[in-house]
């Protein structure tokens, strides 16, 4: 059946009218909305999180039950969002959930066209031994200025790339892990 713009509004509005009429009958539509979340969230854990999509940083508030997440929303008590979300905050609950999310690391050897399944020890040893290696071989012990040699040591080959999501104290620790390496781009994910 094909509806049109204005059979459509016309619907609408007689819903929301009768919704309307309802509640002036003594309909306590707000108990009936708490009520049903009340029993959806039932049995559920509460955790605090921050959204993952942009720079903003804002605070999201999790129900999971059976191991599951069942509910997703704006934390009210968060100062970046104050309880609301975008679009993407709010589609973020199908992440978790999806049948297509990774669970486990993957590795492409080079010039291989397939990904294989790695343990999490073989993941960060393979890491840990590339950054190594790259640090290594591009390490910069000494720069010319003028005719004297001075002592930089540093590798322009690493980078560190923070994001909103990131407390104070992960951004700290990210700035001191990036001057151990050697590395002076320590940069934000606002500022690109």
């Amino acid at each position: 059946m094909a509806t049109s713009r204005r059979s459509f509004l016309k619907r609408a509005s007689g819903a929301v009218g009768s919704g309307l009429a309802l509640g002036t009958l003594g309909f306590d539509v707000e108990a009936v909305q708490a009520a049903a979340k009340g029993t959806r969230l039932k049995d559920a854990k509460e955790y605090t999180s921050v959204c993952t999509f942009c720079s903003c940083g804002c605070g999201l508030v999790g129900y999971v039950k059976d191991d599951k997440l069942v509910h997703l929303e704006g934390d009210p008590d968060h100062v970046v969002n104050e309880g609301s979300l975008c679009s993407k905050g709010a589609s973020l609950g199908a992440v978790p959930n999806s049948d297509q999310r990774v669970k486990t690391p993957l590795y492409r050897a080079p010039g291989s066209d397939k990904w294989q399944k790695i343990s999490w020890d073989e993941a960060v040893d393979k890491l840990a031994r590339k950054i190594k290696k790259v640090r290594d071989e591009n390490w910069i012990a000494t720069e010319k200025n003028g005719d004297a040699d001075v002592a930089v040591n540093r590798t322009d080959a690493i980078a560190f790339l923070g994001g909103g999501q990131n407390t104070n104290e992960e951004c700290y620790l990210m700035s001191k892990m990036g001057r151990i390496f050697g590395t002076p781009y320590v940069e934000h994910q606002a500022r690109l």
